[in-house]
């Protein structure tokens, strides 16, 4: 065999849904996406799926059919305004305390049309629940281990040692319990994922969520009004359109290269179904890239331009007025961006990586007047 041809057979598995065959762990197809994409969704808020009959209108090749999410236990529309706050009580000390309960399963779960992926889960979904806490919140994770292999929970935040969630501090076999538990610091869009090994495989199988802490807006007087439209349920955080988006990819084959790219899991689902965006009120994205087998990511709008926070632990812009970021394996940060001044419309936005594009990682805000 000459290298060539061992190269080209090497590419055969992610060519063959961009030319519209049939990948080998399931069955999606690709073709132009008007006419062949169910158009009956319509919404009424902000990430909710607007109609999608003009999805096609841009030239997209996007899978056919539909993807079953009542049968996965979760929706990627659904997944972008789903924030976890946990159960909130009060310690002897006066400070608020957040409870959460997390279960480690396995999971068969389908990510494109037909395609269906042998997952490990947080409580059932991936990415996991998006967890979501003011800064110096005290936080407790139940965690139990429902799942066949060894796993934890890493949290990209401050703690101790013994919290770390890696092998001899919170990494539990099948049938084991651990408690994590540690203060809410620093503020910004941060992850969490299994630790185990080998990482990448733990990583890939969808053992990850984002993790986001509120600034105190008491903590930060010069920046007071920033802080507390990003503090969850405050007025100024009302006015908001806040999103949450999981950049992940899946190798269906496991020969170490990915066959399909998404935000929030299903390929394509904010080309079927476009997020509503009300043109008045600004934007907020908090973006966590999680794609394993490749080393960078990316994230471009079409017709805008927006402020980047990396990491999301400053309160005032990274990068002013760009219109792409790039994140490499396990960075995040937020986005912040208006249509004000724009006409309703449909707008794109994707990775320029130009094959994960093709390959799932793309869709449209449907930017329309102020919605009742």
């Amino acid at each position: 065999m000459t290298d060539t041809t061992a190269w080209l057979q090497g590419q055969l598995s992610r060519r063959a849904v961009l030319a519209g065959g049939v990948v080998a762990a399931g069955g999606a197809t690709l073709g132009a996406a008007s006419g062949q994409a169910d158009h009956s969704q319509h919404a009424t808020d902000a990430g909710t799926p607007a109609p999608n009959a003009h999805s096609g209108a841009h030239g997209a090749m996007v899978t056919v059919g539909e993807v079953d999410s009542a049968g996965n236990g979760f929706d990627p529309t659904d997944m972008l305004t789903d924030w976890d706050t946990g159960t909130v009580s009060t310690l002897p000390d006066g400070r608020r305390l957040r409870s959460w309960e997390i279960t480690a399963e396995d999971k068969e779960i389908e990510i494109a049309p037909g395609v269906m992926f042998p997952a490990w889960t947080y409580n059932g979904r991936v990415p996991g629940p998006a967890f979501r806490a003011t800064e110096g919140d005290r936080l407790r994770f139940t965690f139990r281990n429902y799942g066949s292999h060894p796993h934890s929970m890493h949290f990209h935040g401050i703690h101790a040692a013994r919290m770390d969630g890696v092998p001899g501090a919170g990494l539990i076999g099948p049938g084991e319990e651990f408690v994590y538990e540690f203060d809410a610091r620093p503020f910004g869009c941060h992850l969490y994922h299994c630790h185990a090994l080998p990482l990448k495989r733990h990583l890939h199988k969808g053992m990850y969520g984002a993790f986001v802490v509120d600034p105190d807006p008491a903590l930060h007087p010069e920046h007071a009004d920033i802080a507390r439209s990003r503090l969850l349920g405050s007025p100024e955080n009302r006015e908001w359109q806040e999103l949450v988006m999981v950049m992940n990819a899946f190798d269906t084959n496991f020969d170490g290269e990915n066959e399909f790219y998404a935000a929030n899991t299903i390929a394509h689902c904010f080309m079927k179904a476009p997020i509503r965006i009300a043109r008045s009120r600004p934007v907020r994205i908090y973006l966590v890239n999680v794609v394993e087998f490749d080393p960078i990511n990316s994230f471009h709008l079409h017709g805008n331009f927006f402020d980047y926070f990396d990491q999301g632990t400053t309160l005032t812009p990274t990068l002013r007025t760009v219109d792409l970021i790039t994140q490499c394996q396990a960075q995040r940060g937020i986005l912040e961006f208006t249509y004000r001044d724009h006409e309703p419309g449909l707008y794109m936005f994707h990775p320029h990586q130009s094959e994960f594009t093709e390959l799932g990682w793309v869709g449209m805000f449907d930017v329309t007047e102020d919605m009742a």
